[in-house]
């Protein structure tokens, strides 16, 4: 009997999905349970039925997992940034290497059945730990209201008291909310699409400053609400405006100007510091980022005579790790920003073997080696798009020794490898786990040459 919608059934859950979703079987077609957990058995609608599988909701736990928990969150299941909360946190650890095994299975690339996934490395607080937060702004009934899209729509989830969180940025957004209430500044909305639409709040956890962007479709004056700001947060040493005129879902526009304070705000990792600009990329978990970090260092294994690529270098973080361990280190990234933050953050730290260009990886490491560079190790940490296809070709082409990958999507990781794998053989993989309380997941992999 097939599927239809709004029909009922009752279902055993035997895994759960890239998303944190339990995943059983009616019949033989895959069905998607969100909130079911693993071992469960659940009562549940079907809302969707597609070709070779259904979604359902759920109704009722006949028999929950003994691993269910419950959130302490009281608008967990509205807001939908977090998915796996209702899972005792060392098992969303297993979860977690259970995602780089399903992913695998999935992609299939050369030798995938013999890789050594290693146990997710965790935290002994998965809490507060986002040192970032980029909170849309809306009119909600008269008030302004800062928050997270509800999954799958434009429904904006308003957050105040989030748990995963940190404290301070939390607090300093809050504050930004109340002030452009008191002083009436225009606040962005779908129709009329005039006014501040995004916040961008940032933390260097080991300096304490605080950096803050509001993204803004139109021109506002916001002396009243910076000079309120840092007066009731000092903590706050940069306010920066960015220009983001387009009907789009990019939040950032091209023009980032300074309006207040310093350009950058220092942080550090293992053992070196660093400046970060407002747009600048690094990663929102700064103390999983030193678990992260070091299990990069281990698995690249340099050597005092090693020439190394930093591709999506940012603003130098992961290169710098390597920076006195190695000949040379040469990086590139598409923001310049970021690469005139790694240029500074290089000198500053005293590093004269370091190379940093603006541009595409796949550009400029063709040009590196015609001028006559060769590199003994790679190490490229992209975004959740994964490796450009250009950029694939051309790391098989010129087949550095040594490569890390640092991932933040087992999808894209497991595709990747499907073309790493015709030169390369891999070590192992370690996840570490960045975003607890979320289906999603890190993870470092270690390949060399064949």
């Amino acid at each position: 009997m097939a599927l239809r919608e709004r029909q009922t059934c009752v279902l055993k859950i035997k895994r759960m999905g890239i998303n944190g979703e339990g995943i059983g079987y009616f019949q033989k077609t895959l069905v998607f349970v969100k909130g079911a957990l693993k071992g469960e058995e659940v009562f549940c609608k079907i809302t969707k039925v597609g070709r070779n599988f259904a979604e359902a909701k759920l109704l009722e736990i006949n028999k929950p997992s003994k691993f269910r928990v419950q959130p302490d969150c009281p608008i967990y299941e509205t807001c939908g940034g977090c998915q796996i909360m209702h899972l005792r946190y060392d098992k969303q650890l297993e979860f977690k290497r259970d995602l780089l095994g399903q992913a695998l299975k999935k992609f299939r690339p050369q030798g995938y059945e013999s890789y050594d996934l290693r146990p997710t490395i965790g935290m002994d607080e998965p809490w507060h730990y986002r040192a970032k937060l980029q909170f849309q702004t809306r009119p909600i009934k008269g008030q302004v209201k800062a928050g997270l899209y509800a999954e799958g729509s434009h429904h904006l989830v308003p957050l105040d008291n989030c748990l995963v969180q940190d404290r301070v940025t939390q607090a300093v957004v809050n504050t930004i909310v109340s002030l452009l209430k008191k002083h009436r500044l225009p606040i962005y909305d779908e129709r009329k699409q005039q006014g501040i639409r995004t916040l961008m709040v940032r933390q260097g956890q080991t300096s304490g400053q605080v950096q803050v962007i509001l993204v803004t479709s139109k021109q506002v004056r916001l002396s009243a609400v910076v000079k309120e700001l840092v007066a009731q947060h000092p903590e706050v040493v940069t306010v920066a405006v960015n220009w983001q005129t387009k009907k789009t879902s990019d939040i950032y526009g091209d023009k980032t100007e300074i309006i207040w304070g310093k350009e950058t705000i220092n942080e550090a990792v293992l053992d070196y510091q660093f400046a970060l600009s407002p747009r600048a990329f690094y990663q929102l978990n700064p103390s999983q980022t030193q678990a992260l970090y070091s299990e990069a260092v281990k698995a690249l294994e340099v050597t005092a005579s090693d020439r190394l690529i930093d591709a999506y270098c940012g603003v130098g973080t992961i290169g710098f790790a390597f920076a006195n361990k190695v000949a040379e280190v040469r990086g590139m990234d598409i923001i310049p920003e970021a690469i005139a933050d790694a240029k500074a953050n290089a000198k500053q730290m005293g590093y004269a073997n370091t190379h940093y260009e603006a541009g595409k990886a796949e550009t400029i490491i063709p040009r590196w080696y015609r001028e006559g560079y060769r590199a003994d190790a790679i190490v490229v940490d992209p975004p959740r798009t994964g490796l450009d296809k250009q950029l694939l070709e051309t790391i098989v082409a010129y087949a550095p020794e040594r490569m890390v990958y640092v991932s933040c999507n087992v999808s894209t990781l497991a595709r990747d490898l499907v073309t790493l794998t015709r030169v390369y053989d891999v070590a192992y993989i370690q996840s570490v786990d960045m975003f607890p309380q979320t289906a999603r997941t890190e993870a470092v992999v270690k390949l060399v040459r064949k």
